[in-house]
């Protein structure tokens, strides 16, 4: 999906919501414990209550990995499923994958070709050529880590130079010559309030993941007040607090309620803005 096609579904729908589908077997609802693929039914159900609010589904691969061969079989039936039925929607692999060039490659093969994600979290730390083979992708994203919401971001992230710039500013500014808003967005925790405008001084055209809305203490209306830009350049995720949203056999329908619920509070937003 390029960046035209996903601005597009923005508007068609009215939303920039990400759905996080961190799915954990100890926390999915009892009923579906003794389901053949328990991880993949939950996400079905989660994706056919929310596809009409949402532009975008995020795995995180960690709760996929942490079940072995039948958690990536989960994971794989679940994007099957998704560009099957739901091929308009963005999914992103969130993986952090990072590493040398040769090793970038086939991280690149895997989530591109095996997978045929849209796009792909990654760490910046080793630089260029471990990004590079990520971007040789026609019609892939990166989507870079820049500022995140944990607490120990403030261990490198905020660190300045000599000139003052801090290192997320410097990935940033850096990045921008390896490729353009067509092909990277930035992931900025929803928690980092006005240093969203730091961010678009720098990067005013990109795309931002935005993690952290909901059960993590971000705003909405803070991130788009300092975040979003002509185009929305949004992606906002919430994880927890829709998927996790009832416990019981109506889960479902609790996940819809509370992605319909941000789904509102978006379009009022978009509205506002002319979008």
């Amino acid at each position: 999906m390029d960046k035209q096609q996903l601005i597009e579904q923005i508007r068609e729908k009215k939303s920039f919501l990400c759905v996080g589908l961190d799915t954990d077997i100890k926390k999915i609802p009892k009923h579906l414990v003794d389901a053949e693929d328990p991880i993949f039914a939950f996400n079905k159900a989660i994706i056919d209550a929310t596809a009409p609010y949402c532009v975008a589904y995020k795995p995180n691969l960690a709760f996929y990995e942490s079940r072995g061969i039948s958690g990536m079989m989960a994971y794989e039936h679940t994007v099957r499923y998704l560009r099957k039925y739901y091929p308009q929607q963005f999914i992103i692999a969130d993986a952090k994958r990072g590493d040398i060039g040769n090793t970038s490659a086939m991280y690149a093969r895997t989530f591109f070709e095996e997978y045929d994600v849209d796009a792909l979290t990654v760490a910046p730390y080793m630089g260029e050529d471990s990004v590079g083979p990520f971007l040789e992708y026609e019609g892939k994203w990166v989507i870079l880590l820049a500022l995140t919401s944990n607490p120990g971001s403030k261990d490198f992230q905020l660190f300045s130079d000599s000139q003052g710039q801090r290192l997320f500013e410097q990935v940033i500014t850096k990045s921008q010559q390896w490729a353009g808003p067509e092909k990277m967005m930035y992931v900025v925790g929803a928690t980092r309030g006005e240093k969203f405008k730091d961010i678009r001084r720098l990067a005013p055209h990109h795309f931002l993941l935005v993690p952290g809305v909901g059960a993590q203490g971000g705003s909405l209306e803070e991130v788009c007040k300092y975040g979003m830009n002509e185009e929305c350049g949004l992606l906002v995720n919430s994880s927890r607090g829709i998927i996790y949203a009832s416990q019981g056999e109506d889960f479902a329908e609790a996940a819809a309620q509370s992605a319909r619920q941000l789904q509102l509070q978006m379009k009022e937003i978009l509205e506002k803005s002319g979008l």
